[in-house]
């Protein structure tokens, strides 16, 4: 994950989770379905979790929430975007952990 964040967002260390768009560049209109790619590491999504009182389960799905939600267009790049965002996450997250 580590080579990935570097690689795609040009950010040292791991992240616990990166979505890989198939609505942009060369792959537009191949399968009109698809989103992208959510990529999950294991590794960061324990620590999160243990840092933050959640389960490795709650943890995972928090972060996909996060991932497919940036497919969807959201993103966190100033306050309000952040505020939206969170809030979204926590919405549909709480569908499955009230």
């Amino acid at each position: 994950m580590t080579e990935l964040n570097r690689l795609y967002r040009s950010k040292d260390g791991p992240t616990n989770v990166l979505s890989f768009s198939q609505r942009e560049g060369e792959a537009v209109g191949r399968d009109g379905a698809l989103l992208g790619d959510v990529v999950i590491c294991g590794e960061r999504v324990r620590s999160d979790a243990e840092d933050l009182g959640y389960t490795i389960e709650e943890m995972t799905l928090y972060v996909l929430i996060h991932g497919i939600l940036h497919l969807e267009g959201f993103d966190h790049q100033d306050e309000s975007a952040e505020r939206d965002m969170s809030a979204r996450v926590e919405e549909i997250f709480h569908r499955y952990y009230p």
